[in-house]
C-alpha cells in the first residue's frame, strides 16, 4: 500500500556542482527544524529532490500533513512542493495511486498525465508510462477528457531511487536558497513597510539576518518597538531568517545631532551614526554587510549623494534590495510575506524626530564629518551598545 508524503523540488541548488551537497544539508536541516514541531518525520533526500515522510512505523493525520505541506512552501531554498502518494514499483498500486490522484481533489472536466523517468533501471520510459496511466484513467473515467494543454487537472509520475511518486497537488514555494549558506548580515529595520521585506530578500539569498531597530524612544513613543518585535517574530516564524534583533533607544542622541548641526543635515546624520553601530554589531555578529530597505529618490535622505554620504560612514557592503522597487510592488510582497498589516498600524519613526521642513538632497561627506568632530561619536556607539536591548527569536 502506498504512503502520503511530500515531494519538496529545488532549482537553483542543483546548479552548485560540487558544492551542491552542502546546500541539500542545511536545507534539510532548515526542513527538519520547520516541521519537527508539527510532527516527526523523516527528511531525507532522494536524486534530485527532497523527501519529507512521516517516520517509520508511525501516521501522520491528514490534517498535520496539510500543515507540513504549508510550512514547506515557505522555506528559502524550496521552490516547489508536492503532496504525493509513494508506490511501489507495481502496476496495480500506481494505476490506484493516479486515480485517487485524479479524483480526491474536487471537480474536474479534463485531465492528462505527466511521467518523468529519473532512473533508466525501470523498464517502461515516460511515454509508455503516460500512455497506459492515460488509458487507465480514460477507462475509469470515462466522462472526462484528456486534454493535453491547460488541462484542469494533471497527474504527475515521478520514477525515483527505487518507487514511484503520483502526485496531482503541487504549489509553487518561495525559491531562493536555503538559510545559512550566505552567511549573515546585520539589516536596520523599522516598523515600516521596506525593510522587512529588504530582510526578507536576503534570506530568500540564504543569509541569516540579524535585526537592529532604532527606536526615538525615550523622546518619542516607543510603539515601534512592540511592531518590529512583532515582525522579527512573523519573519523567524516563517522562513527561519532572523533569529536575533538588537533594539536601540536612539532619541537622546538625535537631540545630540539635532543641537550640533545645521537642520538640514540631521537626517542623514542620523543615518550615518547608524550605520556606525550596525558595524559595530556586525562585528560582534560576525555579519559581513549591512541592509537596508531604501528605494531610490523615495524620499531626501535617499538621493544618490544622499546614499553616498550614508554609505561613507560603513566599513561594510551595504546592500539595498528594493533599490529599483516600485513602491506597489513592495507592498504586494509585504502582503505575501504577512508583514504588510502588522507595518500598516501607526508608529513613530525615528528618522522624523526634529525633521527639518527643507532637509538636504545633496549633502558631502566633508559636511558631515565636520559635525560629527563635534559628537564623540566613538562615546556614543559605546553607551548606544551598552544600552542596547537584545532579543533572540
Amino acid at each position: 500500500m502506498f504512503e502520503q508524503v511530500c515531494l519538496v523540488h529545488y532549482h537553483e541548488i542543483g546548479l552548485k556542482g560540487k558544492n551542491r551537497p552542502l546546500f541539500e544539508r542545511q536545507l534539510i536541516k532548515n526542513i527538519k527544524i520547520k516541521i519537527n514541531p508539527i510532527g516527526q518525520c523523516d527528511v531525507d533526500r532522494i536524486s534530485g529532490h527532497i523527501l519529507v515522510a512521516p517516520k517509520k512505523g508511525t501516521k501522520l493525520e491528514p490534517e498535520k500533513f496539510d500543515v507540513i505541506f504549508n510550512v514547506l512552501l515557505k522555506i528559502p531554498g524550496v521552490v516547489r512542493v508536492s503532496l504525493c502518494s509513494k508506490c511501489a514499483r507495481v502496476e496495480e498500486e500506481y494505476f490506484r495511486a493516479s486515480y485517487l490522484a485524479l479524483t480526491n481533489f474536487g471537480d474536474f472536466e479534463t485531465f492528462k498525465v505527466d511521467a518523468r523517468r529519473n532512473h533508466t533501471d525501470f523498464e517502461k520510459d515516460s511515454m509508455t508510462l503516460n500512455q497506459e496511466v492515460g488509458e487507465y484513467l480514460c477507462n475509469m473515467c470515462p466522462d472526462k477528457k484528456v486534454k493535453m494543454k491547460n488541462p484542469d487537472r494533471t497527474v504527475h509520475f515521478e520514477v525515483v531511487q527505487g518507487s514511484i511518486y503520483v502526485y496531482s497537488v503541487s504549489e509553487r514555494a518561495i525559491g531562493g536558497l536555503p538559510v545559512g549558506v550566505s552567511g549573515k548580515v546585520v539589516s536596520l529595520l523599522s516598523s515600516g513597510i521596506d525593510s522587512p521585506v529588504a530582510s526578507f530578500q536576503l534570506m530568500k539569498r540564504g543569509a541569516t539576518v540579524c535585526g537592529v531597530h532604532f527606536c526615538g524612544t525615550p523622546i518619542s513613543s516607543d510603539a515601534s518597538i512592540y511592531l518590529v518585535d512583532e515582525i522579527a517574530q512573523k519573519l523567524q516564524d516563517q522562513f527561519g531568517g532572523m533569529p536575533r534583533v538588537y533594539y536601540i533607544d536612539f532619541g537622546n542622541y538625535q537631540k545630540q545631532i539635532a543641537q550640533s548641526c545645521d537642520s538640514e543635515y540631521r537626517v542623514v546624520l542620523y543615518r550615518r551614526l547608524m550605520f556606525k553601530v550596525a558595524c559595530e554589531i556586525a562585528k560582534r555578529e560576525k555579519a559581513r554587510a549591512l541592509v537596508t530597505g531604501e528605494s531610490l529618490g523615495q524620499v531626501a535622505s535617499q538621493t544618490l549623494t544622499n546614499i553616498q554620504t550614508v554609505d561613507d560612514a560603513s566599513n561594510l557592503p551595504v546592500f539595498r534590495p528594493l533599490i529599483g522597487t516600485d513602491k506597489l510592488d513592495i507592498i504586494d510582497t509585504a502582503k505575501k510575506i504577512g508583514t504588510f498589516e502588522i507595518s500598516s498600524r501607526p508608529a513613530d519613526d525615528c528618522c522624523t524626530l526634529f525633521m527639518p521642513k527643507h532637509p538636504c538632497t545633496h549633502t558631502s561627506i566633508k559636511s558631515c564629518e565636520n559635525f560629527e568632530e563635534s559628537l564623540e561619536i566613538p562615546t556614543i556607539i559605546y553607551e548606544i551598545l551598552e544600552n542596547a536591548t537584545i532579543k533572540d527569536y
